[in-house]
């Protein structure tokens, strides 16, 4: 990569992609956040890959300049390493909800970090993008969203997802949802705030 990405409207996923093709979300970005951290921390380079999953607007800076910024101790430097720990938490926290919460806690999960980082309420995304980033077959999604649906937590229908409950989608979501939007609110509150 030569840039780092800040986006403001769009949301990007960062995926793990398997030899065999096979992938699922590591974690989500958006307003609050850089796509791109490998390239500031001095990685210069990343096993992830960068997928819009929302459209919309990002800045982007040349890798030079965000080095430049960086080396010279910027005010940017602290948000950034911030932003970073908070990122790791969310992978951290991804890894273990894929191992040991349920499909519909998972997708709960899923929702909540997208509604986070856009205006709204709405969602535009296939089952087919959302069992990509799950990391699970599409009929699993299809079930999981069907019973949101019919609890009316969310109205889904061709590619948009109208969440008409947020805080039935907190509830059934597992305690992962919780400890990243915590954390994030911890360590970027002038951010999250927004």
């Amino acid at each position: 990569m030569s840039h780092v990405y800040f986006p403001t409207t769009a949301i990007v996923s960062l995926l793990y992609v398997m030899e065999n093709g096979a992938s699922a979300e590591i974690a989500v970005v958006g307003n609050e956040g850089i796509v791109g951290v490998s390239l500031f921390i001095g990685g210069g380079s990343t096993t992830s890959r960068a997928v819009v999953q929302s459209a919309g607007r990002a800045y982007r800076l040349n890798v030079g300049a965000m080095h430049a910024e960086f080396e010279r101790g910027s005010p940017v430097l602290h948000p950034l390493l911030r932003y970073t720990q908070a990122l790791i938490t969310q992978m951290a926290q991804t890894a273990v909800c894929n191992c040991h919460h349920s499909l519909d806690q998972q997708l709960c999960r899923w929702l909540l970090l997208s509604l986070d980082r856009l205006q709204g309420a709405d969602l535009v995304m296939t089952q087919e993008l959302i069992s990509n980033m799950l990391g699970v077959r599409p009929d699993g999604v299809t079930e999981a969203a069907l019973k949101l649906q019919r609890a009316e937590i969310i109205h889904y229908s061709r590619g948009r997802i109208s969440v008409l409950d947020r805080t039935g989608l907190e509830q059934r979501s597992c305690e992962c949802y919780a400890v990243v939007r915590k954390e994030y609110d911890r360590l970027l509150p002038e951010i999250t705030a927004c």
